[in-house]
């Protein structure tokens, strides 16, 4: 690993000094060839010459120590790919791994923890209850994932893809509100950190649904549902993972080759690989029917607060705070126009801190924007449906593509007015101004 920030401190540190490489090198008892590594970030420093170079520069050993320590700051991506039984999720991964080693990504796998645990004997049949089986399951789940996580920040690489079969909230699917509610507790968490602990989640529908003549169990020895059985689990599936902010829903609307193409497609659009586009239609809809919207399986709402930063250019910055019940989630959004439908967006997650921070550069020319967004999965498309406290007759719904030309369906609830894309007055950055 070549650690060029430490190397520039070590030359920084030798010309305030004014001292040569070999003067360095002979004050401290190592080679002229050493310290030149040292700097070009090729070596590093015994503790002990730390100790000698620390009071030579009359500098703590710790700062020292810790900017010799400093890991490489690599982009990690953390993905989930889930599905119903039998969808291809085992073929994904083939195709996942010679897809984006080849744009440069080192790519690790998190195996589905569910078949390492069943096949090794441990299942609900084999725990005394599904409670107990299920707290197992998720347990070792995210201790693989931060295992993985803690590996990747040490290598050698600019961009590390960490991609799940499967993620913590699969496990949902296979419990009862009462039995998901007592996991959380003894775990001590809450259902947004699980789920929107991932940077974005793709399903892969399961063959039952739409090319039933190639569903099978013979290829997965934990798998034992019927074609119906896996049917209703990948309805589950989707409602569970419902609400995340980049899900994306591959169907069999193709054969089989085309559906990895377009999983490929779709993971390449998230990750920004070749630009981080974002293709968006936006349409104006009357007001929604709100207690038909919570009342189905496949939908959650999202509290969301909005505020613009100041810009010196035509960038649109935000922050946003997204979450529920007081549990909550913080995000940077950049995006530049590139054309009506078109837009670069760079996204990252940030902590409560870093939030409030950002804050303190609020744009005052624009007010908050206070929403609550119901995420809506409806023929494996993935609507957004913002409800604005100061309308009661009107809201927007969303949808994001990866094909400026797929066709858009809407649920036959949901009355549309006008597309709205192009209009200007409908964006939040419009609807912020005072």
């Amino acid at each position: 690993m070549n650690d060029y920030k430490f190397g520039n401190y070590i030359y920084e540190l030798r010309s305030r000094a004014r001292l040569s490489q070999s003067e360095l090198a002979a004050k401290v008892g190592v080679t002229n060839k050493a310290v030149s590594k040292w700097e070009v970030g090729k070596a590093k420093p015994s503790v002990e010459t730390i100790r000698k170079l620390a009071a030579l520069f009359q500098i703590s050993v710790d700062d020292l120590l810790k900017m010799r320590e400093k890991v490489n700051q690599v982009k990690i991506t953390k993905i989930v790919i889930t599905g119903g039984p039998c969808a291809g999720k085992s073929t994904a991964m083939s195709w996942v791994q010679n897809a984006f080693t080849q744009m440069g990504y080192i790519v690790l796998f998190v195996s589905e923890t569910a078949t390492d645990l069943i096949t090794g004997g441990v299942a609900p049949w084999t725990c005394g209850t599904n409670s107990a089986y299920q707290k197992c399951q998720l347990r070792l789940q995210l201790d693989k994932e931060k295992v993985f996580e803690q590996a990747a920040k040490t290598m050698d690489g600019e961009k590390v893809l960490i991609v799940c079969d499967r993620g913590a909230l699969d496990n949902k699917t296979y419990m009862d509100g009462l039995e998901f509610a007592q996991v959380l507790e003894f775990f001590g968490t809450n259902e947004i950190e699980l789920r929107d602990n991932y940077d974005a989640v793709f399903h892969l529908v399961t063959a039952a649904k739409g090319a039933e003549e190639f569903y099978t169990t013979a290829n997965n020895a934990a798998r034992t549902e019927t074609a119906d059985e896996a049917a209703a689990l990948d309805d589950k599936l989707i409602a569970a993972w419902t609400g995340h902010p980049h899900l994306r829903v591959i169907d069999n609307s193709s054969n089989f080759e085309d559906k990895m193409k377009r999983l490929i497609a779709e993971i390449s659009s998230f990750l920004g690989e070749p630009e981080p586009f974002e293709i968006e239609r936006k349409f104006l809809i009357e007001y929604p029917d709100i207690k038909w919207l919570e009342s189905i399986p496949n939908c959650q709402r999202i509290e969301i607060i909005q505020t613009y930063l100041k810009s010196d250019n035509d960038d649109e910055i935000r922050v946003r705070q997204r979450g529920i019940d007081g549990h909550y989630i913080y995000f940077l959004t950049t995006k530049r126009k590139v054309n009506n439908l078109k837009r670069v967006e760079i996204e990252r997650r940030l902590s409560e801190l870093e939030y409030i921070r950002l804050l303190m550069n609020a744009d005052t020319t624009r007010r908050q924007i206070r929403k609550d967004r119901y995420c809506l999965t409806y023929e494996n498309q993935y609507f957004e449906i913002d409800v604005y406290p100061f309308w009661n007759d009107k809201a927007i719904a969303e949808i994001e593509l990866s094909d400026e030309n797929a066709d858009v369906k809407f649920p036959k609830q949901i009355k549309v007015v006008k597309e709205v894309t192009d209009d200007e007055s409908y964006k939040n950055a419009s609807l912020a101004k005072v």
